[in-house]
């Protein structure tokens, strides 16, 4: 490097001034990805779908359409390999955040060496946003205490605003701003939805970024929530599929499958696979059956064309700015339509997923319930199977109705056939290099003085201006939960495993054995739909294959398979064991779940409090809500306690008011072959109530949901009070000690440790 001249006076000194990265091409674009959940390959209108998308469907006539664009079957798998361009095992994803594991492929934790798109873009000028679902950082990050390493903001993000978690209640979600929670504008009963707020955060960011530099491009990752379970959306949105859905799953799959084949989606000659067993016959179902299962798939409906009517805002604003031909538009869907709704739907996803759902006839009770605040929603799996048509299985499966999802690409008259279909064979890890050629930016060698791992995703920049180029991608693994397949040059050969799973009367269906798992072989050139399997007919092929397949899964880090729940032993334990006691204050943001005392083997909530004169009221602690979670409270002065489980609320009230002064409350969950909750004021147990089910609540790790203190927020635990239900007495602190409890503590050392704290 040329020695820069300094002299002891500025006129003779040689001035060097900071430069700022660029892209390597002038004409680099702003790129817009929108990545939806859970969407099925049919469940757009521009795929052949009878939902209302007009604005996907605008994006659709005005660019392209790849009707062989491939993804790994679940969330966070398929986010890390459209971001860092790599094989989702490759990178520590094998599975979904919740499952992380002690093996390289299965982390949870995207290594330094897969650098995503995010960061190289920003090393190369762009600014970079990201607004909706993460799904990238293990559940134990989510605190306040972070790690910070793996959200947004540590992967490359400049700004951020959305949910860590793999869900979230659409009215009441848990929500992030870069590196900090927050709480969402305002509160279901003043009309807050989330996809409404994501899209006004992304519209912001977006005017922000181009008033104060319209020079420098963007990098805008969209993630909603939708169509991911609970499905929610308010009931205007919902109206105009009332009895759309009434003659069922197969009558609905006919009619898509017939629009596919007439608007070119699928190609005319693709067989319509018949309905598998274990999906019932509509015609066979009872008329209340049908009409709930209907309801389910009218809600989704609804949601879905909701979530469109907003990403049609976020679309035109690119328009009102003069920005959308310069903008590189990408929308996708994670993975297949989801089947954890079960064979009959539940009004809790988190107890479907479990084999836990609430009985037919409850739910037909509260038909009325679903899409609203009071439901946590998800459709019955017949629906899932029609939302893939003409495909087989579903998201987590590596057939595919698991594998294969929309995608829909515009960029002005950089593409060429504006409405037409590409046949191309495509993969997410394929994004991450097409945006990066559209900017003119190598992939780098290393990155932080990290050396990067290859990037296995190839440029679909070709295709954007041949319709026939040739394909890229010859080579493509899958597996997920231990469902195998593997794609070469045309052919796909899959595997019959299916892991646990639950039948018509929510009793565990036993894994199969991965030696004792068939090999299915489809001819995709011929067979768009893997509806004719040619094992038997070409057996040489199929031992090939299956051979390919163990040498690109040792070259992935897929091994050992993993085999739920046999491996759930060999769970990330995070980067410190969870505390025996915790004390928390009134004030202060959400406790995550994962930092709590583990509350499963027994537990006793703690509480000091000093009250007025005439009484108080209102929340001591509270995390989750109705749909899973649990709330201490005084209600008309009386200690309350309120346990939502899967299966039902347990709620247990004190026979009579705490006095005014200084006391200290207390609830106790005693386990063992007759569990209980226990309340205690003063030392003294005053009411006590079983506690049937076990103390779990999976939907507190999958939405990433904290403890509050002296306060609770969106939506209740139960219907005794709405938020904030702020406490109105002094409220020092609280103390959450794991394990069984056992003698209770003195009195008059209680007060003194009370004092004490003060």
């Amino acid at each position: 490097m040329e020695t820069q001249r300094i002299t002891t006076r500025v006129e003779t000194s040689e001035p060097r001034f900071a430069t700022y990265p660029r892209p390597g091409r002038p004409d680099a674009p702003h790129v817009l990805m929108v990545v939806l959940d859970d969407v099925g390959f049919a469940q757009l209108g521009c795929f052949g779908s009878g939902i209302a998308t007009p604005n996907i469907d605008r994006l659709a006539a005005q660019g392209l359409r790849y009707h062989r664009f491939h993804v790994t079957s679940v969330c966070s798998a398929t986010r890390a390999a459209l971001l860092t361009g790599r094989n989702h095992h490759a990178v520590g994803m094998g599975v979904t955040q919740e499952a992380a594991l002690g093996f390289p492929g299965y982390t949870g934790r995207i290594p330094r060496s897969a650098a995503g798109l995010a960061r190289v873009l920003k090393d190369h000028g762009y600014n970079t946003l990201a607004v909706g679902k993460w799904h990238l950082a293990p559940k134990n990050e989510y605190s306040a205490a972070g790690p910070f390493d793996r959200w947004p903001l540590g992967q490359g993000f400049e700004r951020y605003y959305g949910f860590l978690g793999a869900e979230t209640s659409q009215w009441a979600p848990e929500l992030v701003r870069d590196n900090t929670h927050v709480e969402p504008p305002y509160t279901p009963e003043e009309g807050y939805h989330l996809t409404e707020d994501l899209v006004d955060q992304a519209i912001r960011m977006i005017q922000d970024q181009q008033q104060a530099e319209s020079r420098k491009p963007f990098f805008l990752y969209f993630a909603p929530g939708a169509a991911h379970a609970p499905h929610q959306v308010t009931e205007e949105w919902v109206e105009p599929y009332r009895g759309a859905f009434d003659d069922g799953w197969e009558a609905w799959r006919r009619r898509t499958f017939e629009r596919q084949v007439a608007e070119g989606i699928v190609p005319t000659g693709t067989e319509l696979p018949e309905r598998p067993p274990w999906i019932p016959d509509w015609e066979t179902l009872p008329d209340d059956q049908r009409r709930l299962f209907a309801r389910y798939m009218e809600v989704f409906a609804g949601f879905v064309t909701h979530t469109d009517h907003h990403l049609g805002r976020l679309f035109a604003s690119l328009e009102e700015r003069g920005i959308a031909d310069d903008t590189m538009v990408m929308v996708l869907s994670d993975n297949g339509a989801s089947a954890e709704g079960g064979v009959t739907g539940t009004l809790n996803e988190a107890a479907g997923w479990l084999g836990m759902g609430e009985d037919v006839e409850e739910s037909i009770a509260r038909i009325d319930d679903i899409g609203g605040p009071d439901a946590y929603n998800h459709y019955p799996f017949g629906w899932a199977w029609s939302g893939n048509t003409p495909l087989r299985l579903w998201k987590r499966y590596a057939w595919l109705g698991g594998v294969r999802t929309p995608l829909v690409v515009r960029w002005g008259d950089r593409l060429v056939g504006h409405g037409g279909v590409r046949p191309q064979f495509c993969h997410a890890v394929d994004l991450y290099a097409t945006v990066l050629d559209a900017a003119g930016i190598e992939p780098p060698e290393a990155v932080d003085g990290v050396t990067q791992q290859p990037v296995e995703g190839r440029s679909l920049l070709p295709s954007f201006a041949e319709p026939e180029a040739a394909e890229h991608r010859l080579v493509q693994y899958f597996e997920m939960f231990g469902s195998r397949g593997i794609y070469e040059d045309g052919w796909m050969a899959v595997t019959d495993h299916v892991a646990n799973q639950f039948d018509e009367r929510s009793h565990l269906v036993g894994s199969t054995d991965f030696d004792a798992d068939r090999w299915s072989l489809f001819d995709l050139a011929e067979d768009f739909s893997e509806a004719r399997d040619v094992a038997a007919e070409h057996p040489e092929r199929v031992r090939r294959m299956e051979a390919l397949w163990w040498a690109e899964a040792g070259r992935n880090q897929v091994l050992p398979l993993f085999e739920f729940p046999a491996s759930m032993a060999h769970l990330h334990p995070g980067e410190f064991p969870p505390p025996s006691v915790g004390t928390y204050a009134p004030g202060g943001g959400p406790v995550q779940e994962c930092q709590l005392p583990a509350l499963l083997g027994g537990f006793e909530l703690t509480a000091y409090v000093d009250l007025p004169a005439g009484g108080a009221h209102g929340i001591i602690t509270a995390i989750g809500d109705r749909h899973g979670g649990w709330a201490t409270y005084l209600l008309d002065g009386r200690l309350t306690a309120a346990v939502a489980l899967l299966d039902g609320t347990t709620r247990l009230v004190a026979p009579d008011p705490v006095p005014v002064g200084e006391h200290v409350l207390s609830v106790r969950y005693e386990p063992g072959r007759e569990p209980r909750l226990v309340l205690a004021v003063d030392g003294a147990d005053v009411a006590q109530a079983p506690l049937p089910g076990l103390l779990f609540f999976p939907n507190l790790v999958t939405s990433g949901a904290g403890l509050l203190v002296g306060r609770d927020r969106g939506i209740a635990v139960t219907s005794d009070y709405r938020p904030p239900f702020a406490f109105t007495g002094t409220l020092s602190r609280v103390e959450l000690r794991s394990g069984r409890p056992g003698a209770r503590p003195d009195r008059s050392a209680q007060r003194r440790m009370a004092v004490a704290g003060d």
